[in-house]
Parts: C-alpha cells; sequence; structure tokens
C-alpha cells in the first residue's frame, strides 16, 4: 500500500452523488459523440474511396457522406440508449441467468433487502438468486421501482447475516445513487462502439487492397482507438462507483464490519459463472472474472482492489 487511504466524511455523500450524477451524463453525451465522430470518418472514408485513385486526401473537407454516417450513428446510439433505458434492467437479469424468488422461500434475504430499502427511503426492489456456487451479488433496473437486488446461491451458504446486510447495503446503494441505470446503458453504447469497429477493420482489409492504406488511415486509427478510449472512460467511473456504493453501505447499515468481512470472503473466492462476460461484469460487487492489482493495469480493471475496498471502509470517519 501507499500510504493511508484517505478519509471519507459524511457530508461527501451528497455532494458525491451529485457529481457521480453529473459526470454520467456527461459519460453518455461523450460516448455518444464519440459514435457520431466514428461515424463521420467512416463516411469520409467511403467517400474518398468513392472518387477512385484520384481522390485528394483531405479531412477538412466537409464530406456529405459523412455528415449522414454521424446523423446516423448518432441517432442508433440514442435509439439504443432509450430502449436501454426503458427495459435494460430486464434484459440484464435474462443475460445473467437470474431468477426471481419469493420471500416464503428466501425470507432472510427479503427481510435484509426491505431494511436496506427502508433505510435508504426507497421501495423495496425486487429479489433474485442466480444458482451457483460463486459468491457475489449485484444490482439492476433503470429506477428505484423497478430495482433488482440478486445475489447468488453461494453467497447465502457462506455468509452471516450481519455480512449478508453489508452486501444488500452495497447493492441498495447502487440504487440510491442512480448507477445502474446509467451503467447499463454506457456499456450498451461502449458495446455498440466496439461492434462498429470491428467491422470497420473489415472494411480496412478488404479496401486496402483496393484503394490503398492512405486512404483508410483515418478509419483504421479511429477503428482501434475508439473501443479502447470508451472502455477505460467506463471502467474508471465504474471504479469510482464501487467506492462510494462502499461508503453508502456503511452510512444504511450502521456498521461498516458487516461489508469488510464479506469483501474479505468475497475477495477470495471470486470465479466466473454463466452469463457473466465483459458486458456484465461491472454490475457485481467483485468482477467475477478476476481481479487486477493497484498497478498500471488498474486502468482496465472494472473494481477498484478488495485491499483498497477495505482499507477506505476502515478510515471511515
Amino acid at each position: 500500500m501507499s500510504g493511508p487511504a484517505p478519509i471519507v466524511r459524511a457530508t461527501d455523500f451528497l455532494s458525491a452523488q451529485r457529481a457521480n450524477r453529473r459526470n454520467t451524463d456527461i459519460l453518455v453525451v461523450m460516448l455518444l459523440c464519440l459514435g457520431a465522430a466514428f461515424g463521420y470518418i467512416a463516411g469520409w472514408t467511403i467517400e474518398t474511396m468513392m472518387q477512385g485513385r484520384e481522390a485528394v486526401i483531405d479531412l477538412a473537407r466537409l464530406s456529405l457522406h459523412g455528415v449522414i454516417g454521424g446523423a446516423a450513428l448518432f441517432s442508433i446510439g440514442c435509439i439504443a440508449t432509450a430502449v436501454t433505458f426503458a427495459a435494460g434492467g430486464r434484459v440484464m437479469l435474462g443475460l445473467i441467468g437470474a431468477g426471481s424468488v419469493s420471500a416464503e422461500a428466501e425470507p432472510q434475504l427479503h427481510n435484509v433487502v426491505e431494511e436496506m430499502a427502508i433505510a435508504a427511503g426507497l421501495p423495496k426492489p425486487g429479489v433474485a438468486v442466480i444458482e451457483t456456487p460463486a459468491l457475489n451479488a449485484f444490482a439492476t433496473g433503470m429506477d428505484p421501482e423497478s430495482a433488482t437486488i440478486g445475489v447468488t446461491r453461494g453467497l447465502l451458504g457462506a455468509l452471516t447475516r450481519e455480512e449478508l446486510q453489508g452486501v444488500i447495503a452495497h447493492e441498495t446503494g447502487h440504487i440510491l445513487n442512480q448507477d445502474i441505470r446509467y451503467m447499463t446503458a454506457v456499456a450498451v453504447l461502449v458495446g455498440l462502439i466496439a461492434l462498429l469497429c470491428d467491422g470497420a477493420l473489415r472494411v480496412v482489409r478488404v479496401g486496402a487492397r483496393r484503394k490503398g492504406a492512405i486512404i483508410l488511415a483515418p478509419l483504421l486509427i479511429f477503428a482501434i482507438l475508439s473501443p479502447v478510449v470508451a472502455q477505460i472512460v467506463r471502467l474508471a467511473v465504474s471504479r469510482q462507483r464501487e467506492f462510494l456504493a462502499d461508503a453508502t453501505a456503511v452510512k444504511l447499515a450502521r456498521n461498516p464490519l458487516g461489508l469488510i468481512d464479506a469483501l474479505e470472503k468475497l475477495g477470495s473466492s471470486s470465479e466466473p459463472f454463466r452469463g457473466v462476460n465483459r458486458a456484465t461484469q461491472h454490475i457485481f460487487i467483485t468482477n467475477p472474472l478476476g481481479e487486477f492489482d493497484d498497478t498500471a493495469l488498474g486502468l482496465f480493471a472494472t473494481h477498484p482492489s478488495i485491499e483498497a475496498r477495505i482499507e477506505r471502509l476502515r478510515n471511515l470517519g
């Protein structure tokens, strides 16, 4: 460790939540603009290739095909965002294989979820379980009224009630801080950009043999860099939100020890399971695909390290 973790004061919560919401709106706009820029460069490239070998390479020239391409991809991004906001929670539950459970089947889980919802001043979320021995938990939904908190079967068997309360408080914090709504939309947009860039790389491979590599160079550079930049920005925001949700959990449960003990168990038993992939890994309390250490490679991690999270929790003031 490189020194003590910063102390989080109680007065930080509201300001952090406001900054979190504001930064998320900016992030969504940035990704939409990134998609529009990609569409413009793709359209410019197509228009230049249509002019044949006599084409003049002039990036400053306004391209009609580029404007059409940029507007098209920006519109697609807006539609994808709207669809995600309307049904993102249900889609995510299906993707990760989570099923709803009744209060009769899991009374303790329902009781803890209701306790934390009352503490947060939120309606009680739906409750779901993933049938896997792995230890993990998640929250999803586009607003508090449609939110769902879920846990794995393995987590239910491994945690005490106090530890389960800490985990559920963390996931309730994600709902209270309005994280899941935007992270789902951003994940869809990043995935869309990555899909478009894969298609652009195929166009480059084919076009290079016919028109030469110079015309295709801008498209190639953008196709390589866009998904990398979008992913780094998304993951950086995700890590910040995990710290905030941990701190919010302490405020709701009024006890950091439950979450600390739960994180120690989760950190020693992280494992992938069916339904987990790069598109869904960021919604869980710990990354099921494994952790990065606190080095430069941590830039690509969806979560801060367990050690860093526990240290912050122990220094909460």
